[in-house]
C-alpha cells in the first residue's frame, strides 16, 4: 500500500497515477490511498489508515481463528487520548496508555502487515469485556482458547491481567474458567 505523496514520488505526478489506476497496474482503494491489487483486506487499510490503532476483540479473534464469525464491523484500540476515528463501520475501544500498548504485535494477515494484540493480551480482553459479549460467543472464544493454552505464555498473561483494569476480576477468572 501506498499514500497519494509516496505515489507522487514515484510515478511523478497525478496525471501519471491516474494513468495507472486507469490501466489497471494501480488501484485507489482509500481516500489518498494505493496498493498494486484490487483485493486489500479491510482490516489491512484500516491498520495502514490508522497506524496508531491496534486490531482488537472480535477482529483479533477472528483473525487468530479462535472463532469462525466473521465480524460486521472493525475494533480497533487506541490510546485514551487518539482523537475519535470518524468511520461508521469501526468500533473504537479507548485504553488507558499503559495497557494499550502492552501485548501489541505485529502480523502478516494475508499478505499485508498488521498492527493487533497478541493471543495472549486478546484472553485477558476477553475475559475483562465477558459480560458485553453475547454468551454462546464468548464460550466459543473460550473453549478455543483452552485448546491452544499449552502454546501461549502464562506470565505474560498473568502480566496483563494484572496491569489491566478490573485484575482482580480477570484474575479471578483466569483460575476458574481457563487453567
Amino acid at each position: 500500500m501506498m499514500r497519494r505523496e509516496d505515489c507522487l514520488r514515484t510515478y511523478g505526478s497525478d496525471y501519471l497515477i491516474e494513468k495507472q489506476v486507469k490501466e489497471g497496474k494501480l488501484f485507489r482503494i482509500g481516500k489518498a490511498i494505493y496498493a498494486q491489487e484490487d483485493d486489500v483486506p479491510h482490516v489491512a487499510l484500516l491498520s495502514y489508515k490508522y497506524p496508531n490503532a491496534v486490531v482488537t476483540m472480535h477482529n483479533a479473534f477472528y483473525i487468530y481463528g479462535l472463532t469462525d464469525v466473521v465480524p460486521d464491523q472493525y475494533d480497533l484500540a487506541t490510546d485514551r487520548d487518539a482523537a475519535k476515528i470518524h468511520e461508521d463501520y469501526v468500533k473504537q475501544y479507548f485504553m488507558p496508555r499503559e495497557s494499550f500498548k502492552a501485548g501489541i504485535c505485529s502480523i502478516t494477515y494475508q499478505g499485508y502487515d498488521v498492527s493487533i494484540y497478541s493471543k495472549e493480551k486478546m484472553l485477558v480482553e476477553l475475559l475483562r469485556y465477558k459480560c458485553k459479549l453475547p454468551f454462546d460467543y464468548y464460550k466459543e472464544v473460550l473453549l478455543n482458547y483452552r485448546r491452544i493454552m499449552p502454546t501461549l505464555d502464562l506470565q505474560k498473561i498473568q502480566d496483563y491481567a494484572l496491569a489491566s483494569p478490573k485484575s482482580n476480576k480477570i484474575m479471578e477468572a483466569l483460575q476458574l474458567e481457563v487453567l
